[in-house]
């Protein structure tokens, strides 16, 4: 039985805080902890009638701090005592997480990597930075522990230990068929989403990044129980661990599924200034262009109730098998009705929550509890993957997929 703080209280700490519940036989207590207390306290209240329906016995608590501010950080752990911080607050707030985690010697996982906030950079050098200060600590940090990064990496781990002797290509595709209905709005932060799609793509190649413009190479893919959609090839810090952690790598892609509609006013809002990340002064104050469209966008803890269709992400591989060339396709399919009716979240936060809490119960079990900082495919995959099946995230295999171009 064990105690965790989960910083953050948008849409996925509500699907991380459900599901600590529902594993209720590893997470004895839990405090979710954001800017916002008010937040944390609805946050609670939809855990409690949850906690009913599955029968749990976790104890919920709440409370303020600023995931900016490593002293209020360090004085809430220490307070509160937790064996792990589950990190699912902005990446920008990475490495005072770290920083106070360091200071109290306590485990740390969290589902993106570090972002700088006035730069679009998506590298994992600052958080390897710490490898030896937490190897020295005696704790853990597992980092990326989502779907994408987190689950790819658990699907990169497990077709490595089970399905090839080497793997030469991954692709790694993620569609969201889902349809919220609005002209425009992002199924996750949106200002990280509009960063992300708004770089240079990227692909990793023979030991070296291919840069591409952003959203200059197109796919169109046939996915299992959504159907035919465009796919965009985008740079994901995934890519970068990997391509040192898989053995035989030769090439490393990653695509995302946008539509028409998407692209349009994404193009439009560019063309205006508004996805800018330089600072501007309006009405004699500083503003960031993009941090006000997010202030107006939906947020996307509220499109659990409107979307419909389903997800689809997974990993296509190519490599050997005992001198013979093989491919394999490991992916999940999540419901974005299925996902509101269970936990009040769109599967866009569902599977980044459910992966989130997974990873935090491997470190908390155990079997993940190594001193130092480590990318999820440097685990072992087995009693991840066993609890994928277990907690919502089925997974399917197709040992004969259609490769990307």
């Amino acid at each position: 039985m064990s105690r965790a703080l989960i910083i953050g209280a948008g849409g996925v700490a509500g699907v991380v805080a459900h599901k600590c519940c529902e594993n209720f036989e590893v997470f004895s207590d839990i405090m979710i902890a954001s800017r916002t207390k008010e937040k944390c306290d609805s946050l609670k209240e939809r855990c409690e009638a949850y906690k009913k329906k599955v029968g749990s016995g976790t104890n919920i608590e709440t409370a303020k701090v600023d995931a900016d501010s490593v002293d209020e950080l360090i004085k809430l752990i220490n307070l509160y005592k937790p064996q792990i911080v589950i990190n699912v607050a902005l990446p920008y707030q990475d490495l005072t997480i770290m920083d106070a985690c360091l200071e109290t010697k306590v485990d740390y996982l969290d589902t993106a990597n570090y972002e700088p906030p006035d730069t679009a950079k998506f590298e994992y050098k600052w958080q390897w930075a710490y490898r030896e200060k937490f190897e020295k600590a005696g704790i853990t940090a597992i980092l990326g522990s989502g779907f994408d990064p987190g689950v790819t990496g658990v699907f990169c781990a497990y077709a490595q230990k089970h399905i090839f002797d080497e793997i030469n290509y991954i692709d790694i595709l993620d569609c969201n068929g889902g349809d919220h209905g609005y002209p425009f709005a992002t199924n996750f932060n949106p200002e990280i989403n509009i960063r992300e799609v708004s770089a240079n793509g990227s692909y990793w190649q023979d030991g070296k990044w291919i840069e591409t413009k952003p959203m200059e190479i197109k796919r169109e893919y046939n996915f299992d129980e959504v159907g035919v959609k465009d796919m965009y090839l985008l740079h994901h810090e995934e890519l970068e661990s990997l391509g040192l952690n898989i053995k035989g790598i030769k090439r490393i892609r990653f695509f995302m599924t946008f539509g028409e509609s998407y692209l349009t006013h994404l193009k439009c809002l560019e063309n205006v200034g508004m996805t800018s990340i330089e600072p501007i002064i309006y009405e004699g104050r500083e503003i960031i262009p993009l941090q006000f469209l997010k202030a107006v966008l939906p947020d996307p803890a509220s499109l659990g109730p409107r979307t419909v269709g389903k997800t689809n992400i997974g990993c296509i591989f190519t490599g050997k098998k005992d001198g013979e060339e093989k491919t394999y396709y490991l992916y999940n399919v999540c419901d974005h009705q299925e996902c509101y009716k269970e936990v009040g979240s769109q599967a866009v936060s569902y599977t980044t929550g459910v992966p989130a809490m997974i990873g935090a119960a491997m470190v908390l079990s155990g079997k993940w509890k190594k001193p130092g900082v480590y990318n999820v495919e440097e685990m072992d995959p087995d009693p991840f993957m066993e609890d994928l099946n277990k907690f919502g995230l089925p997974w399917k295999e197709d040992y004969a997929p259609i490769l990307v171009d």
